[in-house]
């Protein structure tokens, strides 16, 4: 089932206008964008692109979250990454996607077709200066998770990942009073399944969590975190 797309009368009205591949953009670039730019919503648990589609267009993502994942040869799945609202999707001058890429939410995308988007990062040098910024923080993350993966506890790993969706998915305000809600947009196998734990570790630590007051949940998915800095302290991380 095909989503309504929200009415956004300009790129002004849009909710990652200023975190997005256009936030460096000047109005005149602005208009180039809208040229080739359309929408296009999923379902929760509606594929987007399967590894080895042909990359037919690139996309912000504006809500939602999607789940970049990995197959094996003997079948086994990895997830690889999260897509959160500002993000981007695809990689331009590839002809194809290497990754599975689903719909953990419901999604909506801000598309741009992939070869006029190509011709536009030459053209125009806000877009092509905004994606290499985003590029370098995504290595970064990368790097990050590594530690993550690597080196973390099983306690850790989790307020990792619930410290990182908070900070991205909850509101301004709430953020600067300390505190964040969020509705966590993966399931628990999910969870498990990036972390690289099993479910019944993650269902653990989160009631632990829960016990010792970092975070607060009444059902699975609406999440609260009462001190952002509490909850930081329980990733390993200082800063």
């Amino acid at each position: 089932m095909t989503l309504a797309v929200p009415k956004l009368k300009s790129c002004q009205d849009c909710p990652i206008r200023y975190n997005a591949v256009c936030s460096k953009c000047e109005p005149d670039e602005l208009r180039d964008l809208e040229e080739i730019k359309y929408y296009r919503s999923f379902s929760a648990g509606q594929p987007i692109f399967f590894a080895g589609d042909p990359l037919e267009f690139v996309a912000s993502v504006v809500s939602g979250v999607a789940s970049l994942t990995r197959t094996m040869p003997d079948g086994r799945v990895q997830m690889v990454g999260l897509l959160l609202p500002a993000d981007f999707m695809g990689r331009p001058n590839r002809d194809t996607i290497d990754c599975d890429v689903m719909a953990e939410t419901d999604v909506l995308l801000c598309c741009f077709r992939r070869k006029p988007f190509e011709n536009l990062i030459q053209e125009t040098p806000h877009v092509g200066h905004r994606l290499l910024e985003m590029t370098l923080d995504e290595l970064d993350a990368a790097r990050e998770w590594m530690l993550v993966l690597g080196r973390k506890t099983a306690r850790e790993k989790i307020a990792s990942l619930l410290h990182m969706i908070a900070t991205r998915m909850a509101t301004l305000e709430l953020q600067r009073e300390g505190t964040a809600s969020f509705t966590l947009p993966i399931t628990r196998e999910t969870m498990a399944n990036y972390l690289g734990l099993t479910i019944e570790t993650v269902s653990r630590q989160m009631s632990a969590l829960k016990r010792e007051g970092l975070i607060a949940f009444t059902d699975r998915r609406d999440i609260t975190v009462p001190d952002l800095d509490a909850l930081l302290s329980e990733t390993g991380e200082d800063a």
